[in-house]
């Protein structure tokens, strides 16, 4: 499948690189098994592929063909030493962005050219003298191509609809193989193939490239580089693709760069790994390499026994293919997706550079731009400043507060100072640091203001809960994540390494998002929330609520009755804080019930669990409650779990405050039961037990249903 996926398209290449059409073979069949025996990927497959089509093409009108063969080969050393040197994962440092715009003017590249082609011309030099010629090469076509090529084009575009079992066959070689039947119709003419030799006669030594060292060095430099990071890029697509042995990035280096000194020294073109084989590899079932190394002895016996058919193909025939795998490399998920993360300006930047000017200067103004753009977005800042007055409804000074996150360097000192001079003066200023880069300028800056409105009697109140810190801008050069941590290592010289790491993700993330905009804002929770001390319990997670929302009263057991603890939290939520809700929540896998259950309990365990006889009566005279959770598929203590949850709430409702407010319609009290292994939570009223599915949708099991 993949030989007949690969054949079409290596004569493809080879004509649109300006090479010999034998040797696209040559670098199909060296790619193939080479890569394959050496190589680190087991299912990718490798050849001659688009992305270095341009190069190979500049480098033949350069230096000539020979030549070219020569800094094939002296890329493949170098490929080699790359992965003998184990770096080869620093190619994927490259942009995922820039790769995808190199390969999008690559493809527009070729269409350029072999639209002329299609049209019964020749190609130009570059893409705008291909862009400037096209509407005198359109106003002059010549039919008999047009037709052949469109052919091509239409089945290529329209194969996908075929029946699935047709569709077994590639599209490429049903459109060529089509295509080159119909041009020896009557009436027709066209330009077929020419091959000068066989394969065999085909190789030969290489020369050696005359020119200046520097610009051989840059050729050979920018062969090595391109070819793998496309075939490491391929190598990483194809591994999302099956679930078997992962690639070895060092190794399929060192198999790409013997295969291109093979390719290169037998005359072929350079050789990468190619995803489009590569994924018809995979489609077909491929399991270890050898279907990779077989599609290179396929292509061998063909290129050797059956010559004669290749140069029955029309040149119109590959010009249709090549303009459909041209535009194919331009891939619309490719442009939303630098479109949605910003980074649409390095897409279309590296597109036209690569497209005006040339492969290697396109890829490094994408790369400059593409890193200028991530350093842009690693130092800058973000600076407001707030006036809260009117939010905190104060008879006292107004009330502004400054939230500084980010990289703070001399680069933001002019939003710094623009924010800082809004503040009118006598303001009460509330600074919020939460940077985790600090330089000496900035802090400066910072400080100047500080003292200035301090020695004019202005309150500044300044928090720092960022990395870096004020205190250690002068005694050093600024640097990420040091001395603003000494005290989380100090903490995990203490404390367990668990605890300590939480405290340092607190610290960095979730305590800026906790701290309130006025300190003054009154403590009003909505619900009082009863659970169990269990640590599997996240009262704040499992009701979705924010800080100041939910006032947590936890024991073992979740009980009510009886506790001098519980009895004060009630009177403090209905008569100080008039909550709206109490909820008594329990779950399953309680050790707590278990022991009442079994009367396991010992100490003052036992004595802490005696607040529960009343829960344990009701279990075991069958409450209604019993039999819903029962039916909702809960057994043993997780009935009796449920159980307690209905009993507290009932002694909830029996508290005379409580009551009170029941009775004036201003509290409500409800149950809940959160089963651990499905994380699912459940309403528990006094005869029935009602599931939340994830839609929202409630399912009621009760005793009389």
């Amino acid at each position: 499948m993949v030989f007949l996926v690969a054949l079409p398209l290596s004569i493809g290449i080879a004509v649109a690189s300006g090479a010999p059409v034998v040797a696209g073979l040559i670098a199909a069949i060296v790619g193939g098994i080479v890569c394959a025996v050496v190589g680190g990927s087991p299912l990718q497959v490798s050849g001659p592929a688009a992305g270095l089509t341009v190069v190979v093409a500049e480098l033949v009108a350069q230096f000539g063909w020979k030549a070219t063969c020569a800094i094939t080969a002296a890329a493949g050393v170098m490929q080699i030493l790359l992965g003998l040197s184990r770096i080869a994962r620093a190619a994927l440092a490259i942009a995922p962005i820039v790769v995808h715009a190199m390969l999008a003017g690559i493809g527009i590249t070729i269409a350029l050219q072999q639209v002329h082609v299609l049209l019964g011309g020749g190609p130009r030099s570059n893409a705008w003298e291909n862009l400037t010629a096209l509407p005198g090469q359109v106003a002059a076509p010549q039919w008999s191509e047009v037709l052949i090529g469109g052919l091509v084009i239409a089945v290529m575009l329209l194969w996908r609809f075929a029946p699935g079992k047709v569709r077994v066959v590639p599209a490429a070689l049903v459109a060529v193989v089509l295509a080159t039947s119909v041009s020896y119709l009557p009436g027709l003419s066209t330009d077929r193939i020419t091959l000068d030799e066989s394969v065999i006669d085909a190789i030969g030594l290489p020369e050696m490239p005359e020119g200046t060292w520097s610009a051989i060095a840059i050729a050979v430099l920018t062969v090595a580089l391109i070819a793998s990071v496309e075939s490491l890029l391929s190598a990483t697509a194809v591994d999302k693709m099956h679930t078997g042995p992962r690639t070895d990035f060092n190794r399929e280096l060192v198999g790409q760069g013997t295969a291109n000194v093979g390719s290169g020294l037998l005359g072929g073109l350079p050789v990468t790994g190619v995803i489009v084989r590569s994924t018809a590899n995979v489609s077909a079932g491929a399991k270890t390499r050898a279907s990779a190394a077989l599609h290179g002895v396929w292509l061998l016996l063909f290129s050797v026994f059956l010559v004669n058919v290749v140069e029955m193909i029309p040149n119109a025939a590959l010009a249709g293919l090549l303009i459909v795998i041209g535009i194919q490399l331009v891939k619309l998920a490719h442009i939303d997706l630098a479109r949605r993360t910003g980074e649409l300006v390095i897409y279309c930047v590296t597109l036209a550079a690569v497209v005006f000017l040339n492969l290697l200067e396109g890829v490094m103004i994408g790369l400059v731009l593409a890193i200028a753009i991530a350093a842009w977005r690693i130092v800058r800042v973000s600076i407001v400043a707030e006036d809260l007055t009117d939010r905190i409804e104060t008879d006292g000074p107004a009330r502004w507060h400054v939230a500084i996150t980010g990289s703070c360097s001399f680069l933001a000192l002019p939003r710094l100072t623009a924010a800082l001079a809004s503040i009118p003066p006598g303001a009460e200023v509330f600074v919020d640091l939460n940077v985790d880069y600090l330089d000496h300028a900035a802090m400066d800056t910072l400080t100047e203001w500080i003292r200035q409105r301090r020695d004019k009697g202005d309150e500044v109140t300044v928090t720092e809960t960022g990395t870096a810190r004020m205190e250690f801008a002068h005694d050093r050069p600024p640097r990420r994540d040091t001395e603003g941590r000494r005290v989380i290592s100090a903490l995990r010289s203490i404390l367990p390494p668990q605890f300590a790491g939480g405290v340092d993700r607190f610290n960095n993330g979730l305590a800026p998002l906790l701290r309130m905009a006025d300190a003054d804002a009154p403590h009003d929770p909505h619900t009082m929330l009863v659970t169990c001390a269990d640590a599997r319990i996240l009262p704040n997670l499992i009701t979705d609520s924010a800080p100041g929302e939910l006032l947590n009263v936890r024991n073992v057991g979740n009980l009510v009755g009886g506790d001098l603890s519980v009895e004060s939290a009630l009177s403090y939520a209905v008569e100080r804080l008039s909550v709206r809700t109490i909820a008594i929540c329990g779950h399953s896998g309680c050790d707590a019930m278990h022991d009442l259950m079994h009367g396991t309990a010992r100490g003052s365990m036992q004595q802490w669990l005696d607040h529960g006889a009343e829960s344990l009566a009701a279990f075991r005279d069958y409450h209604p409650v019993a039999r819903a959770a029962a039916e909702a598929g809960f057994t043993g203590a997780d009935q009796l779990s449920v159980v307690n949850v209905a009993t507290q709430v009932q002694a909830v409702q029996r508290h005379p405050q409580v009551a009170e407010r029941i009775a004036e319609g201003s509290v409500t009290v409800v149950g809940m039961f959160l089963d651990l292994a499905t994380a699912r939570l459940y309403l528990v009223g006094a005869e029935e037990v009602t599931e939340i599915d994830q839609r929202g949708a409630s399912t009621a099991k009760s005793a009389t249903t």
